[in-house]
């Protein structure tokens, strides 16, 4: 009987490492793996990091950083990329330029710019260069202090929608807006997605569940979301599925232990 070849649905992640492993390029390869796609990575910086939180950055050299994305791009054909951490304007610059020379497709970017610990991952003038960048992008992921840097505003759960689709509008790009930073009371975690191209509106909703181990969910959010994009969903399909496949995630190592401060989510539901 004849072997058939096929290839891997495969995802490129382009994000910092996180020592401790709850976050960053370590998490996305864990989110990725679980959903079913196969995980590449270029590397933009190493910290030093525990669950406690940074307590150092160290940023890769672009012209290292440039030939790590030769690599990758010019052998594997990619279905989504993921973009975490872009800490200079520099760092953006030459992703922006890599992706557009090998025509990257599905590219969703998480806006890391403060760290769940409060430390701040990019420099103050990258910001408006990552700004610059939104519109080259399909999906940006923000949790509310990045959207709130974003578009100099205050979010709260009456206004989500409407937040939601004024940071479309303004970049030019679909958005998930993620609610956990508000309505810690409530039972219900509200994420919120705007589908620039059709205008459309999608409310997405989860059980919230009462951990602190939710070191890395921006990163796994993103990363599922890529992965799913990469086995041929829909973007709205793909959203809906990252966000339960997160909650899940959540649920499932809420009461494990790692460390003395903040854990990760759990993957792979061990």
């Amino acid at each position: 009987m004849e072997n058939i070849k096929t290839s891997y649905k495969s995802v490129l992640s382009i994000a910092g490492s996180d020592s401790g492993g709850c976050a960053g390029i370590q998490a996305d390869i864990k989110s990725i793996s679980a959903c079913g796609a196969y995980a590449a990575t270029v590397i933009t910086a190493t910290t030093a990091q525990n669950t406690l939180g940074v307590t150092d950055i160290h940023a890769i050299p672009i012209a290292h950083l440039e030939k790590q994305l030769d690599a990758v791009l010019s052998d594997i054909d990619f279905g989504a990329i993921k973009i975490g951490m872009l800490h200079s304007c520099e760092v953006i610059k030459v992703v922006q330029e890599k992706l557009s020379e090998y025509k990257a497709k599905n590219i969703v970017l998480d806006p890391v710019m403060v760290s769940t610990s409060g430390h701040k991952l990019i420099a103050d003038d990258a910001i408006a260069c990552l700004k610059d960048f939104l519109p080259n992008v399909n999906l940006i992921t923000p949790n509310i202090p990045e959207a709130e840097l974003l578009i100099d505003e205050k979010i709260v759960s009456d206004n989500m929608e409407a937040m939601a689709k004024k940071i479309g509008e303004q970049f030019q790009v679909s958005v998930l807006l993620k609610g956990g930073h508000i309505d810690d009371t409530s039972f219900i975690m509200t994420d919120v997605f705007y589908i620039y191209e059709t205008k459309k509106v999608k409310v997405i909703t989860n059980p919230r569940v009462n951990t602190n181990n939710i070191h890395g969910t921006g990163c796994s959010l993103s990363s599922s979301i890529a992965a799913y994009l990469s086995l041929g969903l829909s973007m709205e399909e793909a959203i809906t599925k990252g966000c339960n496949y997160v909650n899940q995630a959540i649920a499932a190592g809420k009461d494990k232990i790692l460390g003395e401060g903040n854990g990760p989510i759990n993957h792979f539901g061990i």
